[in-house]
């Protein structure tokens, strides 16, 4: 809120040091008033993230931009103040009081935030704050890697690695919107009868994979699709699932690497790749340049959000949990045992 001093305090959660979920402690950060094409946005929740977690084990430090020590990508709230030239995605003139989403490189775990204004995104009626903290990392990772990057055409199969999951739950929503075969896999068999409700058509089961066993998915796609293989694969996995991939990639087919839970090193097979004709692209969205996150935003606003509001799109919720719990939503993600996402309120 405005102070004499044109500085606010925030509640936050903060990384003490590198470890386990204990090192999750609660404090307060001091925040600038926003300046020219700035928001300074008042948080009633945000969604966690793999990230969250690697950051506080060590293993993924936060941009210079964002303070090392507070985790958290995404965020819903109201403005509570604005900067001059404070304007959205598609020209869009923000109010005080506004309900408001989006991405930040960090610091996302705190009761205050600064956020580019041109980045932000409104929040759909139809949805909850809470709700809409579940969107940001989900929807716009998946309509980046499916729709602005592989380029994902009606008719088309895609393959969508870890369903269940938070961009996973976003992937097979946007592919069904899209009009793809949609194929999906997990290690659960619970999580891929869930998924049935968000457009899998075809759910594949696989055992957990390593380069001593290595992932087995390819034959299965085939016979479950009727002699098809995917046009399109989202991998959040990595190097565990790299040869199975270009077996299951048709003809020039297109592959998006988005995570590296199944390692980050592995050999190429390029002659099977040379021979597919095909195109094998890595993404994230945390380092990108500000310019063109802000050209994403405003993709995201024209092309996805109307969705929301027409009922199509849904972000899934595993559960909402206050801040204080939030070293147990780390130990529950650590787990795996999460169907899309969780979501921390203030």
């Amino acid at each position: 809120m405005p102070s004499m001093t044109g500085r606010h305090v925030a509640h936050c959660v903060r990384i003490t040091w590198p470890g386990g979920p204990g090192v999750l402690e609660p404090g307060t950060r001091q925040l600038r008033a926003p300046q020219r094409g700035e928001l300074l946005v008042e948080v009633a929740a945000c969604g966690l993230n793999r990230a969250d977690v690697l950051q506080r084990q060590g293993h993924y430090p936060a941009p210079p931009d964002a303070p090392p020590d507070v985790p958290g990508l995404e965020y819903a709230g109201t403005v509570a103040e604005m900067g001059q030239q404070a304007i959205g995605p598609l020209g869009r003139r923000w109010q005080v009081g506004e309900r408001v989403m989006g991405l930040v490189g960090g610091g996302a775990l705190s009761s205050l935030l600064l956020v580019a204004a041109d980045q932000a995104l409104p929040v759909p009626e139809a949805l909850s704050l809470e709700q809409a903290a579940a969107v940001p990392e989900a929807f716009v990772t998946a309509f980046d890697a499916l729709l602005v990057q592989a380029r994902l055409r009606a008719g088309e199969v895609v393959l969508v690695h870890a369903a269940g999951s938070g961009v996973g739950t976003a992937a097979l929503q946007l592919a069904r919107a899209r009009g793809a075969a949609v194929a999906g896999t997990s290690r659960t068999a619970d999580k891929l009868e869930r998924c049935r409700a968000l457009g899998l058509q075809h759910g594949l089961l696989v055992a957990a994979a390593d380069r001593a066993t290595p992932a087995r998915f390819a034959e299965a796609l085939v016979t479950a699709t009727g002699g098809r293989l995917a046009d399109v694969i989202l991998d959040l996995v990595g190097a565990a699932y790299l040869d199975e991939n270009l077996r299951a990639l048709a003809p020039r087919g297109r592959m998006v690497c988005l995570g590296l839970l199944g390692g980050a090193r592995v050999e190429l097979p390029l002659a099977r790749l040379l021979e597919r004709r095909a195109r094998v692209m890595g993404s994230t969205l945390r380092a990108r340049p500000d310019d063109e996150k802000a050209v994403l935003a405003a993709a995201f606003c024209a092309q996805v959000l109307p969705l929301f509001g027409a009922g199509r799109l849904q972000p899934v919720v595993d559960a909402v949990l206050p801040m204080s719990e939030v070293a147990a939503a780390h130990e529950r993600m650590e787990r795996g045992d999460v169907f899309g996402k969780l979501v921390l309120r203030w």
